[in-house]
């Protein structure tokens, strides 16, 4: 092929022979359009009035094709600028993560336990009042008999020795941690232990809860009044309620004093405190020290051998009967065997499970077995994956361990049935939710300790931050922590507005605390890829720890805290601007979420302002969040009304904003209403939003029903009207042009999700060879076409480019083995690719090499043709 002489491609290839799918507009050779053209050249001024006449139709169709390039841009770059693309692909990867963290097996309509006050499952009954006030709790001796729960069935976290030895060491211990991972228990089992054996002796009063108002200088002076002197070698427990507005730490003198104070008396205080701003400097004192949650599954052993034993007694029988011996030693504090190991446990106790952590502490095996077989069926049970995908939390707090184990022993002992316990697992994450909203802001209206001044507003803001911050992760959990972070402190803004909106509220600046936020919102971090600027970049992001956290906090907020939709309405609005599509549409997957738990007010707020906006990103988050509403059964109906409409009588940004929602393919009864809608949209008005419809055929090439979106494009290069035409080109085009991970919603493992930098038509052709046929013909009748001609045979040079990398490793090959050959079965098309491959060895800036342009041309022709055309040259 290199050996023959170049000759110069002609205006337009000379007119191919027929094939099955024939161009809706014949390509003209320009030597034969003169010919019909005119008279006879004898008339005379024949010649002149031809010449005009060709000229004025050469500029016609150089006016077609450049009104065709313009359609085939990227309509969604309409506000960055025709050079700057947008990032498709990153859009779409973060719609797709938002909706796996957004589907925790259940239709948000139906989450369970969304009115929580008290549980009912069964014969279980469990009081969770998260609305009553960490103020009730006063002074008071902590009664012997929840003492001695706590030392048969408290679970020690791990570095619990060290917490004992600080507190044995110093008197003072400063306790953080997230409220209900089990700190307070820690505390008491602290204070009990060291305690047990000091000067209070047996003393009903040894252990004492300070009341919260008095603070850390008022419990000083109780020390050392010490009741008259009746109290020495007593325990405190002190929770301080730092959160509230107007209310300031204790320093380091203060804590200095509280300690002098107990070792004067023999006594020891643990004092109590939320991990945040307010607590980390005391935390970061010598008394400090943070408390971490007790692992879950000895939590489950402990409390579901409690249940079982509670329910039926010592001993307990299961069909024959048996007995199980309940000693103290089972999961207390009362031996002190090895306790200086730095592990945290003691040999001198029983632990929690056996080596495979399946056998809980409390008692020893009854005679024949029958506990152990209990206990047993009951690890089984709790490894079912129908009930860890019920629960969705990656460990539990001892509250929930406790409902946990209440609903895997009723189940056993057949009480509650499989429906109820699976009902019962899924509230645990809504009890969270709920724990988390109840009565936030209700210490704005109560005044500060002292005198009963006016309240103090001023910390409306740190008040705040926590619920936004928990908000935040449920709409945007997969993206980088600092994308989090940012958007709970618009949010924070949005709320202390709404909370006070005389004041400015004060903006923190240096107050964060990413661990503090981790523990509050029960989130972990992990490393993983971030999209910036088409480049994928290795981030630290940030998730819940539990599938099942963000659809319940998005459904105790839309559905329990009514005055807390207009902020975030606002803030939603704020992120739907935001450039960075890990944001916006993760935000937009959000938002169809809570418009499904309420769609006249989502649609009414969110959809249809957004859907009329006058930029691009705006009607895409409404698109994608009518589509995250399409996705349930009961509100499907009601979308795809509201589409249709909009394709049919909408002003045009609701046209686009339709065109976007029906391309993912959930937005109209079936495939042919799918295209007929997307049809309407693009043939209207001269074409005008031609270039969004061809963009969302193409998407919904992604879907199974392929095949009869590539029958619809065939019948419309054969329709009368060129606007039908235009769409079907426009379409193919872009088909060549469009990448397969900016618009295929699979996870990688799938045919196409493997070949996400492959061309979309490439990867067609490769993974679905019975379409291999269709695609060429339609790709054919774009390069044959004249208006379509020019950027169909870049799109052509894009592809051929493909082939490998850089490096040389093969890329697309695959595909245009089977494209090539298809496309060129005709001589006159193998002329056409033969001279398209010299332009490219010729291209100054990018020349292909003639390896690389014999491995192509092998690739398109078959190698017996090559042989017998070889033949027929040398005669």
């Amino acid at each position: 092929m290199a050996d023959e002489a170049v000759a110069e491609h002609p205006a337009e290839p000379a007119a191919p022979k027929a094939k099955d799918a024939r161009a809706p507009e014949a390509p003209r050779g320009g030597a034969r359009g003169d010919d019909n053209a005119k008279d006879a050249p004898d008339a005379p001024g024949s010649s002149d009035a031809a010449d005009a006449e060709a000229a004025e139709r050469e500029k016609e169709r150089e006016r077609a094709a450049d009104r065709f390039k313009d359609r085939t841009r990227d309509p969604l770059a309409e506000e960055q600028g025709e050079e700057e693309p947008t990032d498709a692909a990153a859009a779409t990867r973060a719609r797709r993560s938002g909706q796996k963290l957004l589907a925790s097996g259940r239709d948000l309509i139906g989450f369970d336990r969304s009115d929580v006050g008290r549980l009912h499952i069964g014969d279980i009954n469990i009081g969770l009042d998260a609305r009553r006030s960490g103020l009730s709790m006063r002074d008071g001796p902590v009664p012997e008999e929840e003492l001695l729960r706590i030392r048969r069935t408290h679970i020690e976290p791990e570095g619990y020795v060290r917490l004992r030895r600080a507190l044995e060491a110093r008197r003072l211990l400063v306790l953080g941690g997230a409220p209900g991972t089990g700190r307070a228990s820690t505390a008491l089992a602290l204070l009990e232990e060291v305690t047990r054996d000091g000067e209070s002796g047996q003393n009903a009063e040894r252990v004492r809860r300070a009341d919260p108002e008095r603070g850390v200088r008022e419990l000083a002076a109780q020390v050392v009044a010490g009741e008259g002197g009746r109290l020495r070698g007593t325990g405190y427990l002190l929770e301080p309620a730092l959160d509230r507005p107007g209310t300031l730490p204790p320093d380091g003198m203060d804590l200095d004093q509280l300690a002098s104070a107990l070792a004067e008396r023999g006594s020891y205080a643990v004092v109590v405190v939320s991990v945040g701003s307010a607590a980390n400097p005391l935390l970061a004192g010598r008394y400090g020290a943070i408390c971490p949650p007790a692992p879950t599954r000895e939590l489950v052993a402990v409390r579901l051998r409690k249940r079982l034993e509670e329910e039926h007694g010592d001993p307990v029988r299961v069909g024959g009967g048996g007995s199980a011996r309940d000693g103290d030693g089972g999961g207390g504090l009362d031996g002190h065997a090895d306790r200086d190991r730095d592990g945290g446990r003691d040999e001198g106790r029983a632990r929690g499970a056996d080596q495979g952590g399946d056998r809980p502490r409390g008692g020893g095996p009854d005679e024949d077995g029958s506990l152990s077989r209990l206990l047993e069926r009951a690890a089984e049970l709790r490894e079912d994956p129908e009930v860890t995908e019920a629960v969705g939390l990656d460990d539990l707090r001892p509250a929930e361990a406790e409902l946990f184990a209440s609903l895997l022993a009723g189940h056993l002992l057949g009480s509650v049935g499989r429906e109820e316990l699976l009902s019962g697992c899924r509230g645990l994450a809504a009890v969270q939710a709920y724990e988390w909203f109840a009565g936030v802001d209700r210490a704005l209206a109560a005044p500060p300790p002292g005198d009963g001044r006016a309240p103090v507003r001023s910390g409306t803001a740190a008040l705040f931050h926590p619920v936004a911050f928990r908000i935040a992760l449920a709409v945007l959990g997969g993206a980088s922590h600092s994308a989090v972070s940012a958007a709970a402190h618009l949010l924070t803004w949005e709320l202390s507005v709404q909370s006070d909106p005389d004041s400015t509220p004060a903006r923190p600046l240096f107050c964060d605390d990413p661990e503090s936020d981790l523990a509050l919102s029960r989130a972990r971090p992990a490393d993983g890829p971030v999209d910036v600027a088409g480049a994928e970049v290795t981030g630290r992001l940030i998730f819940y720890r539990g599938a099942a956290l963000p659809a319940a906090v998005l459904a105790e907020l839309w559905d329990r805290h009514f005055p807390v939709r207009a902020p975030v309405v606002r803030w939603l609005r704020l992120l739907a601007d935001d450039p960075r599509p890990q944001v916006s549409m993760r935000a937009a997957v959000a938002a169809g979420e809570l418009s499904v738990r309420d769609f006249e007010h989502g649609y009414a707020e969110l959809v249809r302002p957004l859907a009329e906006a006058p930029t691009p990103r705006r009607r895409v988050f409404a698109a994608t969040a009518l589509d995250q509403a399409a996705g349930h059964a009961s509100h499907r109906r009601a979308v795809r009304k509201v589409v249709e409409d909009w394709s049919r009588h909408g002003t045009p940004a609701l046209r686009w904003t339709a065109a976007m929602a029906l391309g993912y393919g959930r937005s109209a009864d079936s495939m042919d209403d799918t295209l007929d809608a997307l049809a309407r949209i693009g043939v209207r008005d001269d074409g005008e939003q031609l270039a969004v419809a061809s963009l969302n055929v193409v998407r919904l090439l992604t879907l199974p029903e392929c095949a009869t979106v590539l029958r619809r494009l065939a019948d419309w290069t054969g329709h009368r009207g060129e606007e039908y035409q235009d769409l079907a080109l426009v379409s193919i085009v872009r088909l060549a042009l469009t990448d397969v991970d900016e618009v295929l919603d699979d996870e990688p493992g799938t045919p196409l999700g493997d070949r996400g930098d492959w061309p979309l038509l490439l990867a067609l052709a490769a993974t679905r060879p019975e379409l291999t046929g269709k695609l060429a013909d339609l790709f054919w009748t774009a390069l044959n076409t004249a208006r379509s001609r020019d950027v169909a045979f870049d799109a052509l040079e894009t592809l051929l480019r493909s082939a490998s990398r850089k490096d040389g490793r093969a890329w697309t090959r695959e595909g245009l083995a089977a494209l090539l050959p298809a496309l060129t079965a005709e001589e006159h098309d193998q002329r056409r690719l033969k001279w398209l491959l010299r332009r490219m060895m010729r291209d100054q800036d990018r020349p292909l090499t003639e390896e690389r342009a014999r491995a192509l041309w092998r690739l398109a022709v078959p190698a017996r043709q090559r042989r017998s055309d070889e033949e027929e040259s040398h005669g």
